[in-house]
C-alpha cells in the first residue's frame, strides 16, 4: 500500500523521544558536592596555616561548618541519602573538624614546646575520629529508644562545634590583634592556654554528655521574638566584629552545655515518671518516698 504525502509528512515532523540515560540525577549529586566543597574548605584551611595565614585558616574552618550543617539535610530533604554519602561525610568531617584545627594551632602557638606540644593536638585528633565512629556506630546500630526526647539530643559536643571550641584561643588572638591588645595576643597564643583548650575540647568529644541537637527543637511562642532579636543582633556583630562574634559564640555555647545537661535529666525524669504511672505505681515524690 502505498504511502500519501500527509503520512509522510507526518512521519517526518513526529517530534524524537528524548534519550534517557542511565545513572544518578543531579539532584542525588548536589549534597556530596556540598560535601566536597567542605572538604576542600578544610584542606584550604591546612594551608593557609602553613603559610602564616590564621584569620583565611579559621574562615575556610568555619566556612567548612556551615557546609556540613547544610549537606545532610539538603540530603533528607531531597531523598538522596545514601551509605556513599555517609561515610563521605564523615571522612570529611575527620579532616575539616579534626585535622585541620588540630594542624592550625599546632602552627599557631603548640609548636614552639616541639613534640610535647603535638600531643595535645594528636589527642583532639584521636577523639574527633573516636566521636565520629561512635556516631556512625550508632546510626547502623540503630538501637530503640524508649522515650522520644532522646532524639533532640547527641551525645558528646557533635563536630563543627568541637572545632569552632577548639579555635577559640585563634579566635581571641585575631581579636586581640585587631583591637591592639598585646596582652589578650599573648595570653591567647601561649601553648598552655591552647593545650588547655584542644585538651578540655577533646574530652567533650568523647564525652557521654547530652547536647542538643537543635533537630526538632521547638522555640516557645513567647520566646520567638527576643530570638530573632537575638540572631539578628549576633549576625550584625558577626559583620562588624567576626573574630568577637565567634569568640563569644564558643562562650555562649559553653553555657549551653550546662543547660542542655540540665534540660535532659528534667526530660527524663518526667519520663521515668510517666512511665511508672502507666504502670500503676505511684510516682516517686522529689524526697524520695511515695506520694501518699
Amino acid at each position: 500500500m502505498e504511502r500519501g504525502p500527509v503520512h509522510l509528512l507526518r512521519t517526518r515532523f513526529r517530534p524524537r523521544s528524548r534519550p534517557r540515560f542511565a545513572g544518578l540525577s543531579f539532584n542525588r549529586m548536589v549534597p556530596n558536592i556540598l560535601t566536597l566543597l567542605g572538604l576542600c574548605a578544610g584542606l584550604s584551611a591546612m594551608r593557609y596555616g602553613l603559610e602564616g595565614r590564621f584569620g583565611a585558616a579559621a574562615v575556610a574552618i568555619v566556612v567548612a561548618a556551615c557546609i556540613d550543617g547544610l549537606d545532610g539535610r539538603l540530603a533528607r530533604l531531597l531523598k538522596a541519602t545514601s551509605r556513599f554519602g555517609a561515610e563521605f561525610d564523615s571522612l570529611a568531617d575527620f579532616c575539616c573538624f579534626g585535622v585541620a584545627p588540630a594542624i592550625v594551632l599546632y602552627l599557631w602557638s603548640l609548636q614552639a614546646w616541639g613534640g610535647f606540644g603535638f600531643t595535645p593536638c594528636l589527642m583532639f585528633a584521636v577523639c574527633m575520629a573516636l566521636r565520629l565512629a561512635r556516631f556512625n556506630a550508632a546510626i547502623d546500630a540503630a538501637p530503640p529508644i524508649a522515650h522520644a526526647y532522646a532524639y533532640n539530643f547527641f551525645t558528646g559536643v557533635p563536630a563543627p562545634c568541637g572545632a569552632g571550641l577548639a579555635l577559640f584561643p585563634l579566635f581571641l588572638g585575631l581579636e586581640g590583634r585587631t583591637l591592639g591588645l598585646p596582652g589578650v595576643v599573648a595570653f591567647a597564643h601561649h601553648p598552655v592556654f591552647c593545650a588547655f583548650v584542644m585538651v578540655g575540647t577533646a574530652l567533650l568529644l568523647v564525652s557521654t554528655l547530652p547536647v542538643w541537637s537543635f533537630k526538632n527543637f521547638k522555640v516557645p511562642k513567647p520566646l520567638a521574638l527576643p530570638l530573632l532579636l537575638g540572631v539578628g543582633t549576633f549576625t550584625a556583630v558577626l559583620v562588624a566584629d567576626p573574630w568577637a562574634a565567634l569568640a563569644g559564640a564558643g562562650v555562649i555555647y559553653l553555657a549551653m552545655l550546662v543547660l542542655s545537661r540540665r534540660s535532659f535529666h528534667r526530660l527524663r525524669a518526667a519520663a521515668e515518671a510517666r512511665t511508672v504511672e502507666g504502670q500503676g505505681f505511684p510516682a516517686p515524690s522529689p524526697s524520695g518516698r511515695g506520694s501518699g
